[in-house]
């Protein structure tokens, strides 16, 4: 018999877990099937790149919030500033998402920067070769041009650079921890201090 005081046992184990078992011995072949659509594309598109261009966001949640990555699409108001009209984006390969809102000027600055970048880049072949229209590129463009290969402007972020300093014996004189200790307090009685101070002014005055 159990001793103690323990939950007597009652377990059903009668579901045959065979049936919910998932399998997922598609995934190599599935793999190999994006692969071949993707290079279909590419060529189904020649010369324009397989991918559009895309803004550079932060990740959400604090975790994640440091890391640069690629959104959905350029806002309106980063296209308006670089430029280009909304309905022309599109067909220009640049991803467009009316959702999104700027909530910081550094992400606007960034993603307009992004925008005028490719811009400059950017060769627009005319529908018909011999009538060229408003936007096209120069012949001497389209004769160097070349096919982006991967992703359009594909992010780096950069790396902060670390300043090496060489350690003093005023440095390693200063009690860091004291400091922080005194700076709290005056912190705490910094109400208390000023009042006294008034205090004290209103009675000189009289």
């Amino acid at each position: 018999m159990v001793k103690h005081n323990n939950v007597i046992p009652n377990g059903h184990f009668k579901k045959h877990w065979q049936n919910y078992v998932k399998t997922w011995f598609n995934q190599p072949a599935r793999k190999t099937r994006r692969r071949n659509a993707r290079q279909a594309k590419a060529v189904k598109v020649f010369p324009r790149p397989a991918g559009k261009l895309r803004p550079q966001v932060h990740g959400q949640t604090l975790k994640y919030n440091m890391k640069l990555r690629e959104g959905r699409g350029f806002s309106l108001e980063e296209l308006k500033a670089a430029g280009i009209p909304k309905k022309l984006a599109p067909t220009i390969g640049i991803a467009v998402d009316h959702r999104r809102r700027n909530r910081s000027l550094e992400g606007l600055q960034a993603n307009v920067l992004r925008l005028k970048t490719f811009k400059n880049k950017l060769v627009v072949f005319p529908r018909r070769a011999r009538k060229m229209k408003a936007g096209d590129s120069t012949p001497e463009e389209l004769a160097t041009a070349t096919k982006v290969q991967g992703p359009v402007l594909p992010i780096v972020r950069e790396k902060p650079a670390v300043e090496l300093v060489k350690v003093t014996n005023e440095m390693k004189a200063f009690n860091a921890y004291s400091k922080i200790r005194l700076e709290r307090t005056n912190e705490r009685h910094l109400g208390a201090r000023l009042k006294r101070a008034a205090e004290a002014e209103k009675e000189e005055k009289k």
